[in-house]
């Protein structure tokens, strides 16, 4: 039995009852906090926490961190990623520096596909490697639990690859993981001219036997003019339904063609990018238990619309924000410029957006009874600032991570 004792914490940030899954509307501009606090770890997990007048009395077997000026919040709750992957798509960087769309990167053979190409030419040794050294520096970053989805294989032994690689960072590291399977993500060139084939394949073959494996905790489709139209994109919502599996889904990117709706009837976990959203969407989301999940700096990356945060909140909504760290279209897993591009851009309180980045994560990403919030029984995943005068300095320090410790179940990292 192991305790650590964080004791003189200037304000100890989003402690929460066991019972709050996610906050919405007016309840995202709010944190709960306690000032000049204690919190007590017992091994993995949080024991206790409170004013420090009631800390208990430093025992022999207590290690004890003195956060005097520092604050202590929840770790980071990534829960849209695509962190494994290999190599990088700097040239489209240029290109689209020199003007070209991301359609037209994508039809001049690009995108998507240029890094199935080179992830299918990877061994799981070296595309582990690659992986891992990723995992590892936004774990640095504050990063306590990560979505990672597959969707760079598009063939059953290059998804299955991806989806190993997965498993393996879950086995070992101390970061929370949870696997998407994301076949659907583009149609590889050799089903190009035969797309049913390609979704009768990931119906047929690639679900089932994942899912058989247990490889896989949620299924994923990008919903999207050009990509799996609706028609498609149900058939394999609802095997993923028939098989027992929740669905989170990349859907209004660039167009609102009804994938919302879809997303709601299948009660998906969570319906991700929302760059393009009508007050239809709205309406519809208003009614179900989906959270919209918006990826600030894939917009920033790509130069696009953001997705309508203010809108979204203002209406009652809840939302979650995630990096979408990936190869093309946002290369980067930092949630601290997350945060600050949520502030910046998509006019973000400080408060909306660490609830966004914590508890509404944890939520989005399944792990509301473990993750995202202060509360005793959770994980100990834990950020210590630096010393700050103002919980804003998160935010406003934008491209410096305000960190001074990281701790991941209970441990220093």
């Amino acid at each position: 039995m192991s305790f650590t004792l964080l004791i003189n914490i200037k304000k100890l940030l989003q402690v929460r009852d066991s019972n709050v899954q996610y906050v919405s509307g007016k309840d995202m501009g709010i944190i709960p906090s306690i000032n000049n606090a204690y919190l007590l770890l017992e091994n993995s997990f949080i024991k206790e926490f409170g004013e420090m007048e009631n800390c208990p009395k430093k025992l022999d077997n207590f290690k004890v961190i003195d956060c005097n000026g520092q604050m202590v919040l929840p770790s980071w709750c990534d829960s849209h990623t695509h962190i494994v992957y290999s190599g990088n798509r700097s040239k489209e960087f240029i290109d689209r520096i020199k003007g070209l769309s991301y359609t037209e990167i994508a039809n001049n053979g690009g995108g998507i596909l240029n890094s199935v190409e080179i992830l299918r030419n990877t061994s799981k040794k070296d595309l582990l490697e690659q992986s891992l050294e990723r995992v590892h520096n936004v774990i640095k970053q504050g990063t306590g639990a990560i979505e990672i989805k597959s969707g760079y294989g598009l063939n059953i032994d290059s998804e299955k690859k991806m989806l190993e690689v997965i498993s393996e960072i879950n086995k070992s590291t101390e970061i929370i993981v949870k696997s998407t399977f994301l076949g659907a993500h583009a149609f590889p060139k050799e089903f190009s001219k035969n797309k049913h084939q390609y979704v009768d394949l990931i119906i047929n073959n690639m679900l089932p036997e994942f899912h058989k494996l247990q490889l896989i905790n949620y299924v994923d489709v990008f919903c999207e003019k050009g990509y799996f139209d609706l028609s498609q994109s149900e058939k394999i919502i609802s095997k993923a339904q028939e098989l027992g599996i929740q669905t989170k889904i990349h859907v209004n990117q660039f167009n609102s063609i009804g994938g919302i709706k879809l997303a709601v009837k299948y009660n998906a976990l969570s319906v991700d990018h929302l760059e393009v959203l009508n007050d239809k969407d709205l309406e519809i989301l208003k009614n179900s238990s989906t959270m919209p999940v918006a990826l600030p700096t894939c917009s920033y990356f790509l130069g696009i619309n953001y997705t309508p945060a203010r809108k979204i909140i203002d209406s009652g909504l809840p939302l979650a924000i995630a990096s979408d760290y990936n190869p093309g279209s946002s290369p980067s897993g930092n949630m601290n410029f997350v945060v600050s591009t949520a502030c910046i851009k998509m006019k973000m309180t400080t408060e909306e957006a660490i609830n966004a980045a914590t508890i509404n994560g944890a939520y989005s990403m399944g792990i509301s009874d473990k993750a995202g919030s202060i509360t005793i029984g959770k994980i100990a995943n834990l950020i210590i600032t630096d010393k700050l005068n103002s919980i804003d300095e998160i935010p406003y320090s934008f491209g410096c991570d305000k960190i001074s410790k990281v701790i991941l179940a209970g441990a220093i990292v």
